[in-house]
């Protein structure tokens, strides 16, 4: 092999080992962290960036649900139970089945369904009928459930979250935005179911 090509492969091999770091200092453009860059043009790549953001965070969020509530003696309990039991102690109020999908934003209803008939079985919840309705509520043995994944929550994340010393107002704020983004996602399925 000549010096003549043996010089490029040399050259790619090193910009192939230098760190992204390396790269942004010499002037290279930074790459994006996206999950999927066909997705990312050069005017959206934020869009990417966050959804990207989202699926790590609702991924790990899910993990530490169901680790929590193993810890806190309900094991049993998979992401939706675990989600839908906190929803129907939510301020010690009863609430029916729409109730309970509507604020969760859950369209497919029969999940929700399957994981309060989940929950009444492991005695968690109690149904009230009323006219067509049935209202739900935690049992005793569901608010000692919910106060004990409390417990362990203050100790396992909120513990944590202060050693990150997070501003609590850019934690509202996050809270907002992704509120607000759910409405742009929201009508975006709209669109699509329309196309």
């Amino acid at each position: 092999m000549s010096q003549k090509n043996k010089a490029p492969a040399e050259s790619t091999e090193r910009e192939g080992s230098m760190s992204q770091t390396d790269k942004v200092a010499r002037g290279e453009p930074q790459r994006k962290i996206v999950s999927s860059e066909h997705l990312a043009s050069d005017e959206n790549w934020p869009l990417s960036e966050v959804e990207y953001g989202m699926t790590v965070v609702y991924n790990a969020f899910s993990q530490w649900m169901v680790r929590c509530a193993n810890a806190a003696g309900i094991g049993e309990l998979a992401v939706l139970d675990i989600l839908i039991l906190h929803n129907i102690n939510h301020r010690n109020r009863e609430k029916r089945l729409s109730d309970i999908a509507f604020i969760l934003n859950i369209i497919d209803t029969h999940t929700v369904n399957y994981a309060i008939k989940k929950l009444l079985k492991l005695e968690l919840v109690t149904g009230t009928k009323r006219g067509k309705e049935i209202f739900y509520a935690t049992s005793r043995k569901g608010k000692k459930a919910c106060e004990d994944y409390g417990r362990v929550r203050e100790q396992c994340l909120l513990d944590g979250l202060k050693m990150l010393d997070v501003d609590q107002q850019e934690l509202a704020k996050l809270a907002s935005t992704l509120r607000s983004m759910s409405g742009l996602y929201d009508q975006a399925s709209r669109a699509a179911a329309s196309l």
